[in-house]
């Protein structure tokens, strides 16, 4: 793992203000579902699987009984880290200089974390290596759903349609569409879809990088709903339309931004004989899918082709 050295940073005489980065967007997740109070551990939810059903009874005939049935969902933590290992001279020069360096790095480590809980409840993966974790099974993955609406050359000039359709596979199961994350590219897509007069369907999106909302559902633009950067292998999908309560997350721990001057923290060697320290961010999320039917994905079938 590289190691950040004053040798990739430059000290200049005079410092503007802010360092620059790339945007990069956060969870659209925390966007679309509330986070509740938790506990450690695993959380088990009561769900109603059968409701009971009322009956006409005639005059004089006997009373029939229909009872509620229930089930169970578990919901289960996944802790989340993040460690930053520099050089002490890093720290010297950030001290002297004030460039931000520290504060810059806890930024990013915390917008890491954020973007790792979109990236295990929709896809199951480990942001850092990009692969499926196997300790998040199907049934905790969003797009495990088997509700799909796929993106083919013909529909490729009518999103708003495509997205109806996966709203149209959620209400056949029997949930209420709430609310719609997409991807920054379709939402690009979705903002500059145009009639056949060449008016914008939608002008209020601008370029589709801030939807807030679309057909009176919430909305919220992200790259964790393909997955890119961090995904290994193309996920391909574009949207995800569905009934965000039926995602039961929150936060069970947090650990305060922690800087370790000793020992060694990731495997990369003693940081006092190394000259080394490090930075580390660390939460447990927890996070259960009551229902995958209350979620349809949109795929780009093109990609595929």
């Amino acid at each position: 793992m590289a190691v950040l050295a004053t040798s990739n940073i430059t000290l200049p005489k005079n410092i503007a203000a802010g360092m620059f980065s790339k945007a990069m967007t956060g969870s659209a997740v925390v966007q679309l579902s509330g986070a509740e109070p938790q506990q450690f551990g695993e959380v088990t939810h009561m769900t109603l699987t059968g409701r009971p059903r009322a009956e006409y009874v005639g005059e004089g005939a006997d009373k029939s009984s229909s009872n509620a049935t229930f089930g169970t969902k578990v919901v289960t933590p996944h802790k989340v880290q993040v460690t930053q290992r520099f050089n002490e001279e890093v720290q010297w020069a950030d001290e002297d200089y004030q460039l931000g360096i520290l504060r810059t790095l806890a930024d990013e480590g915390g917008l890491a974390l954020a973007r790792a809980l979109d990236l295990g409840v929709f896809h199951g993966i480990n942001p850092l290596t990009g692969a499926v974790i196997a300790s998040i099974v199907a049934g905790d993955r969003i797009v495990s759903t088997t509700n799909s609406v796929e993106l083919v050359t013909a529909t490729l000039t009518t999103p708003d349609i495509v997205l109806e359709q996966a709203a149209g596979l959620v209400i056949a199961d029997g949930y209420q569409p709430t609310g719609i994350a997409f991807d920054p590219t379709y939402g690009w897509t979705v903002a500059t879809a145009r009639y056949a007069d060449g008016r914008k369907k939608y002008p209020e999106f601008g370029f589709g990088t801030d939807i807030s909302a679309f057909e009176g559902l919430r909305a919220a633009t992200s790259s964790t709903v393909s997955g890119v950067p961090e995904a290994a292998s193309p996920t391909n999908v574009k949207a995800i339309v569905g009934q965000w309560d039926l995602l039961r997350w929150g936060v069970q721990r947090r650990v305060p931004v922690e800087l370790i001057k000793y020992g060694d923290p990731d495997g990369q060697g003693d940081l006092k004989r190394k000259n080394q320290i490090a930075l580390r961010l660390e939460v447990v999320y927890g996070w259960g899918i009551m229902d995958l039917d209350g979620f349809a994905k949109v795929i780009d079938a093109v990609a595929n082709v």
